[in-house]
């Protein structure tokens, strides 16, 4: 796990006060403006706002995680919310000819070509299930962020251009949150990262972590 609360490149040190358990810290002068040490440097020298921060991490990999699973829940089971009944998968709706069926812009061609095939329903649903559970769970982070990245940057190309961008929407921005939990090991806080890591697969394939 990458340690948030610790910055290679901080000036800052610390040590045990073995009296009162809490961290004193050094700072060199030098790097620290007239307006005070900047943030990266006051969470190093913090360990409350170091564990906040991995605690909101956990909380931000947890909340993608549902809303995952929720898509892919209610276009199976027709919930009612994007997907009515009538319309769900096990009803014989097609989870993947709405929103590939009216795609637009420069790759339109290559989505409209796959809409509702059996194979683009099963990989769609099967990358919602899939990336929901291990967010949710904090297992097998690097390829959660990697498929939902994978997913989300192309649920972004087929709405190319977005309607209230040039180019950016929240497609991107999900890919990009989910590439920094995996790096900051979000799965280690309220989930079982460290369990997972600690598989003897997982240790012989580092990408299974």
């Amino acid at each position: 796990m990458v340690d948030i609360a610790k910055q290679h490149d901080s000036a800052v040190t610390a040590t045990d006060n073995p009296r009162t358990g809490a961290l004193r810290t050094t700072a060199d002068p030098a790097r620290i403006s007239d307006h005070g040490p900047a943030p990266l440097d006051a969470l190093a020298t913090s360990p409350r706002a170091a564990n906040t921060a991995r605690y909101l991490l956990a909380g931000i990999r947890i909340a993608l995680g549902f809303i995952f699973m929720w898509a892919f829940l209610d276009k199976v089971f027709g919930l009612g919310f994007a997907t009515a009944s009538a319309k769900s998968w096990l009803n014989g709706g097609n989870p993947t000819q709405g929103f590939l069926g009216s795609a637009k812009g420069p790759f339109s061609g290559f989505f409209h070509a796959i809409a509702g095939t059996g194979a683009a329903n099963v990989l769609f649903m099967g990358g919602l299930l899939a990336i929901g559970t291990a967010l949710i769970l904090g297992i097998g982070m690097r390829l959660a962020a990697a498929g939902g990245a994978l997913l989300t940057v192309m649920m972004w190309a087929a709405v190319l251009p977005p309607t209230t961008n040039p180019f950016m929407d929240d497609h991107l921005i999900y890919a990009a949150i989910l590439i920094v939990l995996a790096l900051l090991g979000a799965g280690n806080t309220l989930g079982l990262g460290r369990a997972w890591a600690a598989i003897p697969l997982v240790q012989r394939t580092g990408w299974l972590k």
